[in-house]
């Protein structure tokens, strides 16, 4: 069973999503928070191994739980749970440590998926969305940290790096592609050093960002 925290100040919609989970087979919700401060808390008292977080919450909002969680060891997986107006939020929350975000009105068949994705370590990244947050930002002056030129990519690197962008796990690309697992994670180690990111979700934001997925 994967054991789940739902994160949302709005007691409707943890209710709407509780019913939906209960639904599902192999997951267990184990706790709500209503805020930030209650989220932190509860991540330590019952230990779930996924969590669903809302961004716009009183006292402590949904970046900040995230930003808490980087100085934690073995801290869970955030999925963000969020609204087509949130695009600059799901950025930064992006760039805060979020593992990947669902629109609010997702079906249980999509919100299981992702559950099970990020359980398993994967990432869920939609590119489409994240495009619009990008061009919310645009506003904003200079680039941000991290996001220059990438090296060039090689056909291959690129077929991977739209795979991953899916939320496919290196077994999942190499069945895919029909290739070993270990020449995947050799791909994907490139495609991070070429990026100059740490980890898949960077990878994806990036890539974005310099249009590699257009």
């Amino acid at each position: 069973m994967t054991r789940v925290l739902i994160v949302d100040d709005q007691t409707l919609v943890r209710q709407g999503i509780r019913s939906l989970l209960e639904l599902a087979e192999g997951i267990e919700v184990v706790g709500e928070a209503s805020d930030g401060v209650e989220a932190l808390a509860c991540i330590e008292a019952l230990s779930p191994e996924v969590v669903l977080l809302d961004l716009r919450m009183p006292r402590l909002d949904g970046i900040g739980v995230l930003e808490a969680l980087r100085e934690r060891a073995g801290a869970p997986p955030c999925l963000i749970l969020t609204t087509f107006d949130d695009d600059a939020a799901v950025l930064e929350g992006l760039r805060a440590g979020a593992k990947g975000y669902l629109l609010k009105d997702v079906s249980l068949l999509q919100l299981t998926e992702a559950i099970e994705a990020l359980a398993e370590g994967r990432t869920m990244i939609t590119p489409a969305l994240t495009e619009r947050a990008l061009r919310g930002l645009q506003g904003l002056q200079g680039q941000p940290d991290g996001f220059a030129a990438p090296e060039p990519l090689t056909e291959r690197e690129t077929e991977i790096l739209r795979l991953m962008a899916g939320g496919y796990s290196n077994k999942e690309i190499a069945r895919a592609l029909d290739v070993a697992e270990g020449t995947v994670k050799n791909h994907v180690s490139s495609v991070l050093g070429k990026l100059g990111v740490r980890d898949r979700t960077r990878a994806v934001l990036k890539a974005v960002d310099q249009g590699l997925l257009s």
